[in-house]
């Protein structure tokens, strides 16, 4: 969205569209909707605007719920906007820290605003993008106690506030949109980069956000880092200093899910391997926060589980285990990986329907069901991972 096109958006003539189109549902005829939109007068342009805006607040209903259709989006914004359960975990570090004001650099949208407004800290909200800036304005309008600026953060006097939160762009903020789309990985390319966080938190408490896939080697040993995962949607790494990390821990996963909220941690950054067995009755898989923070360990460790493979995140047992951090299978055929001899044991368990999952394995999942060629009422899991040294194919039933 440009700037003329977000103004056309928040005048009178775009709200009163907004209201007009509605609700459209995704096998909607979108042709025959712009065609009569064009027919009574709108503009095209508008009417582009109006229709992108509501696509994206569907889609907005995952991170924002019920108050997805109460704000305004770019598409970069959204998709690195914090869902509002995470913002509020977030916002929730800062109040039990017994913090009052907070800088959110980086703003975006307004995610992270928002959630701390709603707990009443007081929020300087700084956007370096002019459109992604006034969407933040917009939607952070009816709340007092923030304040919204576009400005370059990295020109900043950021010893003026009580506290920091930084969520560094990853992408492109300007370029083509195939530049914009690419994400950055090398943190040097953040924007800030990196190394300007790290000197800001060294001076205030100060929250992070970063992909999940940050490196470990680049995660300081002052701090606390937690991995969050939504539903099995491992979604962020945030990175807590000074009186915003905890005692006592360095590495953390949070899994949130229907059941509230689950924690593994650790209280130093060195991972340590889990106890390595033989392949068992039962297959666990574990999730991706537990996975990506190197507590494997821990998590074998409190559910009696153990590795099947050095450095493959697969753990068994001999009977079900019942953990929100584990999704379990129950192994009805370990063989071979040979697809001659795989094909022909599907065939003749009728198994027509099959998810594929793979660690430790060069196969492209898609590419191998073309091969198997399936047929059949069944259902199973496939696995195809390492037990031990060698490529084995596990044929098994969901628990």
């Amino acid at each position: 969205m440009n700037r003329d096109e977000f103004v056309e958006l928040i005048s009178a003539r775009g709200q009163s569209l907004m209201r007009e189109v509605g609700e459209i549902e995704v096998k909607a005829d979108l042709v025959r909707l712009v065609s009569r939109l064009r027919a009574a007068g709108h503009d095209a342009s508008l009417v582009a605007t109006v229709l992108s805006q509501i696509a994206l607040r569907r889609r907005a209903r995952t991170k924002f719920g019920e108050f997805a259709d109460q704000l305004l989006y770019t598409d970069d914004g959204l998709e690195q906007a914090s869902r509002l359960a995470v913002a509020a975990l977030h916002a929730g570090r800062f109040r039990a820290a017994n913090i009052k004001q907070v800088a959110d650099l980086g703003c975006g949208i307004g995610s992270e605003s928002l959630a701390m407004a709603a707990i009443e800290l007081e929020v300087k909200a700084y956007e370096i993008d002019e459109v992604t800036a006034a969407i933040a304005a917009y939607n952070l309008a009816s709340f007092e106690n923030v304040s919204v600026q576009q400005a370059d953060i990295t020109e900043l006097d950021l010893s003026k506030f009580e506290a920091l939160f930084f969520d560094p762009a990853r992408r492109e903020l300007g370029g083509t949109k195939r530049e914009r789309a690419a994400r950055k990985f090398d943190p040097a390319d953040f924007s800030p980069n990196f190394d300007f966080v790290l000197a800001a938190a060294n001076l205030k408490p100060t929250g992070v956000k970063l992909g999940p896939g940050h490196p470990h080697s680049e995660i300081p040993d002052d701090c606390e880092a937690q991995w969050i995962s939504v539903n099995g949607d491992l979604v962020e790494l945030t990175l807590w200093f000074g009186s915003l990390a905890r005692a006592g821990i360095k590495r953390s996963a949070l899994l949130l899910d229907k059941d509230g909220k689950h924690e593994l941690h650790s209280p130093t950054l060195e991972s340590h391997t889990a106890k390595l067995g033989e392949l068992n009755e039962y297959i666990f898989e574990p999730d991706n926060a537990a996975i990506r923070s190197h507590l494997i360990a821990e998590l074998a460790e409190q559910t009696g589980t153990h590795l099947i493979s050095t450095e493959i995140a697969y753990l068994s047992k001999s009977e079900p285990v019942s953990s929100p951090w584990l999704r379990g299978y129950r192994v009805l055929v370990d063989m071979p990986f040979d697809r001659k001899k795989l094909k022909a044991e599907l065939r003749d368990r009728q198994i027509g329907t099959l998810e594929i999952k793979k660690r430790g394995a060069d196969i492209v999942p898609e590419v191998l069901r073309k091969e198997l060629q399936l047929k059949g009422k069944g259902a199973a899991t496939l696995i195809v991972t390492r037990v031990g040294d060698a490529h084995r194919a596990l044929i098994c039933e969901t628990l």
